[in-house]
């Protein structure tokens, strides 16, 4: 398909070789790592686009009941959450056989199963082998990766953005993973300053990097629903490792990359 891409650019109207080449799943998902922006002709959608709308393929165990259930996480208690959750509907004065609430509980367990999803799995999974050497040593930033986590005082969601970036020594991280390091992390009962720091260090070590810096802004809904109920807050939090310390330039050249004032 990448090869049809370039042919096609020096001979318009070049058909492909089979017209669903590129919705067969054995073709679809090995180019999404090569690819994911490329825009398939006829339909005009992207491939990841493509690719996230597949359903589970029934022979993986990953795949959950329908498209985008969770992965199932052995060490949960699927039912034991339920029960849990239908007293707490209890305690809080419902009614949890009613209509609007029968199926609630297993909703949450499997929502709940999907935010926490962060505490299963090594970094080394997430990272998948993804790292590929080349001779540079320049500054390496994906910014504006969007984050969603829970704090872990209230159980309310805060969410935001995290602007990352490195000093490749040698290696560099395939820049999808650098979004999904922060999702590993974001995917836990989290307090930001610690899942800042915990993105820089997996970020490091991943590629033994020169220097590291994150910034990551979010809203808190604890802040914005209850308790002072600042609704325009929002909480800043950095961690910068290696060169990104201990040289001020670099550290600035960082902060002016991403739009930020030192």
């Amino acid at each position: 398909l990448l090869l049809w891409g370039d042919l096609a650019s020096r001979a318009p109207g070049l058909p492909l070789p089979h017209p669903d080449v590129a919705r067969r799943r054995f073709v679809a998902i090995p180019l999404l790592e090569l690819a994911p922006e490329l825009v398939l002709p006829g339909s005009g959608m992207r491939l990841a686009d493509l690719v996230d709308a597949m359903p589970p393929h029934p022979m993986d165990p990953r795949a959950g009941a329908h498209a985008g259930a969770a992965p199932e996480d052995p060490t949960m208690n699927g039912p034991k959450v339920e029960a849990l959750v239908r007293e707490l509907l209890r305690e809080l004065g419902e009614d949890p056989s009613r209509e609007g609430l029968a199926k609630t509980p297993a909703r949450v367990a499997r929502a709940l199963q999907f935010l926490t999803s962060g505490y299963h799995g090594e970094v080394r999974d997430v990272v998948n082998g993804a790292i590929f050497t080349q001779q540079t040593h320049n500054m390496v930033i994906a910014r504006d990766i969007e984050l969603y986590s829970l704090c872990e005082h209230h159980l309310l969601p805060f969410f935001g953005r995290a602007h990352v970036g490195y000093i490749a020594q040698g290696r560099v991280i395939g820049v999808s993973k650098l979004a999904r390091l922060v999702d590993h992390f974001a995917r836990r009962l989290q307090i930001q300053e610690r899942l800042t720091e915990e993105v820089a260090e997996a970020i490091r070590d991943a590629v033994g990097a020169e220097g590291v810096g994150v910034v990551v802004e979010a809203q808190h809904l604890c802040m914005m629903m209850r308790g002072v109920e600042k609704q325009n807050s929002v909480m800043t939090t950095s961690a910068v490792l290696g060169s990104f310390r201990a040289s001020t330039a670099t550290r600035s050249e960082f902060l002016a990359l991403i739009g930020r004032r030192q």
